[in-house]
C-alpha cells in the first residue's frame, strides 16, 4: 500500500478469491474507519520469465517453503523473505539460492472480509529488518533500503539475520503461543490473567536462554533485558499487552488459527534446532 501511494511500480501476486476482489475493487484498506480503495495491478500468474527488482515473498513461516517453491523457477535476482524463521536458511536456499535475502516487517495488520486493516506501530519500537546473510552490506542492500526511504517507511540494515529472525521467532513463540489451547481459541478472561501473562514470561526466559546456549546471539542485543529483568515486572508488562485492542483483534478465529499454525511450526522447528545442539529448553 505504502510502496504504491509513493508511486512505485508494483505488482501483487494473488490467487482464487483474493485476485478476484483484488482485480475488481483494487486494494482495500480501513482509514480511520472509512474503507478506501488504490489501484493495483494484480496478476495470478507468475511467469519464469516475469522480472521483477524485487520479489517480497509476504506468507506466514507455515507457508514460507510452498512459497518460494512457487518462486524456484522464475528469473528475478531478489527474493525479499518477509517472515519469520526459527531454524536458519538452509532450506529456503535450496529452493532460490543466493537470491534469497532475509527481511522481517516492520508493519502489520488483518485482513477481514477483503479489506486490509493495516497495523503500523511507533517508528521507535519496530521497522523494518533486512540485511544479507553474509552479514555484507551489498548493492542490493541498498537499493532495497532506498525503496523504503522512498516509501518513507522505518527500516534498518541487520548484519546477523539469522541470529535475528530466531530471537524473533522466540518471542513470537511465547507472546502468541497463547491464542489456542488444546485446539481452542483462548477466552478473554483467560487471556487477561496472571497465570498467562507468566507463561508467556517463562517461555520467554526459557527459549532465550536456550538459543544463548546454542551459539545464537540475542539480536537485538536489547532483549537481553528480558534475562535479567525479574518476573514480576515481567508479568505486569504482559498483562498490560495482553489487554489492549491489538491482542483482542488476535483472538478472533482468522487470525488465531493461522497464526498459532505459524507459532506450531516455529515452536516444532526450534525444539529441531535445539536438539541438533543436543540443547533441551
Amino acid at each position: 500500500m505504502r510502496f504504491i501511494e509513493a508511486g512505485l511500480d508494483v505488482t501483487m501476486f494473488a490467487r482464487s478469491n483474493r485476485f478476484k476482489t483484488l482485480k475488481e475493487n483494487g486494494l482495500q484498506h480501513n482509514e480511520k474507519g472509512a474503507v478506501k480503495s488504490i489501484k493495483v495491478n494484480v496478476i495470478d500468474t507468475l511467469e519464469n520469465d516475469d522480472i521483477y527488482d524485487f520479489i517480497f515473498v509476504t506468507v506466514r513461516y507455515d507457508r514460507s517453503e510452498s512459497a518460494l517453491l512457487a518462486l524456484q523457477n522464475n528469473q528475478s535476482k531478489n527474493i525479499v523473505t518477509m517472515t519469520n524463521n526459527s531454524i536458519g536458511f538452509s532450506s529456503w536456499l535450496d529452493l532460490v539460492g543466493d537470491r534469497l535475502l532475509p527481511a522481517f516487517p516492520g508493519v502489520g495488520g488483518q485482513i477481514k472480509e477483503g479489506i486490509l486493516y493495516a497495523r503500523f506501530p511507533p517508528k521507535i519500537l519496530v521497522t523494518t529488518v533486512f540485511g544479507e546473510i553474509s552479514g555484507i552490506v551489498t548493492e542490493r542492500v541498498e537499493n532495497l533500503a532506498k525503496i523504503f526511504k522512498t516509501a518513507k517507511l522505518p527500516w534498518a540494515m541487520n548484519r546477523d539475520m539469522r541470529s535475528y529472525l530466531i530471537t524473533h521467532s522466540v518471542s513470537d513463540i511465547a507472546m502468541l503461543g497463547f491464542l489456542k489451547i488444546d485446539n481452542k481459541i483462548i477466552d478473554p478472561d483467560t487471556a487477561n490473567n496472571r497465570k498467562t501473562a507468566h507463561e508467556i514470561t517463562h517461555t520467554l526466559k526459557t527459549y532465550l536462554r536456550a538459543i544463548q546456549k546454542a551459539g545464537v546471539a540475542i539480536n537485538p542485543s536489547a532483549f537481553k533485558v528480558v534475562l535479567t529483568c525479574p518476573d514480576l515486572i515481567l508479568d505486569f508488562f504482559f498483562m498490560l499487552w495482553l489487554r489492549t485492542k491489538m491482542v483482542k483483534d488476535m483472538m478472533l478465529p482468522d487470525y488465531a488459527s493461522s497464526a498459532n499454525n505459524e507459532v506450531v511450526q516455529l515452536n516444532n522447528d526450534l525444539l529441531k534446532f535445539l536438539s541438533q545442539n543436543n540443547i533441551t529448553p
